[in-house]
């Protein structure tokens, strides 16, 4: 308490020379900088080492931009990102080859029977949006309709209201987790499978390139992959977009994961913190994916029964992640209270003077 007294005295001593109005001004502005908290985030540094991260690669710009922030605090830090899709991603960290999975979906509770000491965290939360070429002059399909041209059930454009060509179908490799929340959503609420005839591509990226420079294909990519070399579709008149999903009004969302296998080491958990951090969640936002919300820690499950639900897992914030730092409001009250009574303290010594 002294040494706050004594850093203030310098203040004291000018207050002392002003007018009551303009004391109290100063008095004022001092006490609005001192609630007013004190926020940052500083990118850890010290960090050294070798990890490796794969798996999805919805997560995968996510993980490679985190990463080059980070490297570029710590010269001693060797990060090696990769995708692979969301079944290797879980597989690989469940048997050790990678320090971190990324997955854009739950786990199976056949993966978590497997591999029990998985411990998934939810860094952030995407949709699955369908995308044709611009030059497309269809805007908006009903989900039955999606789901239809996906099984092959409706082959030509010219049945939902297109041009009279052939409909070319896209979709993803077996394990992504693109495929199966699409599949999720899409076509198993109509006891409908993909057809045969669908050419697969690896990667959100590939299926964005192939529709892009096809006007007679369709596709469903991520959210955060949407870009104006392709159109998204609406479904059933609702625009794919962060607003939307966050409203509930379009039909598809999901959770974006980070893995370790057990609790977290210090390099894991270093990453995984900085991507839950406010830094890491700018990233996230940035790249067209939805944040984890301010009351939302970072969701782990533990078991096949609480994964084998589709339902976000959250849990009341408890307490910060080391990564941030926000003012202490009592330091903050108690310097408003001595800027008070300075204010009071050199007005009466003025008046005394006078």
């Amino acid at each position: 308490m002294i040494y706050i007294i004594l850093y203030f005295l310098p203040t004291l001593e000018v207050m002392r020379k002003m007018g009551k109005a303009n004391a109290i001004v100063m008095a004022a502005l001092v006490t609005a900088l001192a609630l007013t908290p004190v926020q940052g985030y500083q990118i850890p540094t010290g960090l050294s080492g070798e990890l490796t991260i794969a798996g999805s690669t919805t997560v995968l710009p996510i993980n490679q931009e985190c990463a080059q922030l980070l490297r570029a605090k710590n010269p001693g830090l060797r990060i090696s990102v990769s995708g692979g899709g969301s079944g290797h991603g879980i597989r690989a960290v469940g048997s050790g080859e990678i320090d971190i999975g990324a997955a854009s979906r739950d786990i199976k509770p056949e993966e978590m029977e497997k591999y029990p000491d998985l411990k998934p965290v939810v860094i952030g939360h995407d949709s699955v949006a369908i995308v044709v070429h611009p030059l497309n002059p269809v805007n908006d399909l009903s989900m039955d309709q999606i789901s239809r041209i996906f099984a092959g059930e409706i082959t030509n454009w010219k049945e939902v209201g297109g041009e009279d060509r052939d409909i070319r179908v896209i979709t993803r490799e077996e394990g992504s987790g693109t495929r199966e929340v699409f599949e999720k959503y899409v076509m198993k609420p109509y006891n409908r499978e993909l057809r045969d005839e669908a050419s697969v591509k690896p990667s959100n990226g590939e299926v964005r390139a192939t529709v892009g420079s096809d006007p007679a294909s369709i596709g469903y990519i991520s959210l955060g992959y949407i870009d104006n070399s392709v159109k998204a579709l609406r479904i059933n008149g609702v625009e794919a977009t962060v607003e939307n999903v966050l409203a509930g009004r379009y039909p598809i969302r999901r959770n974006l994961y980070l893995i370790t296998k057990g609790e977290p080491g210090a390099l894991e958990k270093a990453f995984i913190d900085f991507v839950c951090s406010d830094k890491g969640q700018e990233v996230v936002k940035k790249l067209g994916y939805i944040g984890i919300a301010a009351d939302e820690t970072p969701a782990t499950a533990t078991s096949p029964a609480a994964e084998a639900t589709a339902t976000p897992v959250t849990t009341p914030a408890t307490e910060e992640t080391p990564a941030t730092a926000t003012a202490t409001p009592g330091f903050g009250a108690l310097i408003a209270v001595i800027a008070t009574l300075l204010t009071y303290m050199a007005y009466g010594w003025r008046r005394r003077d006078e």
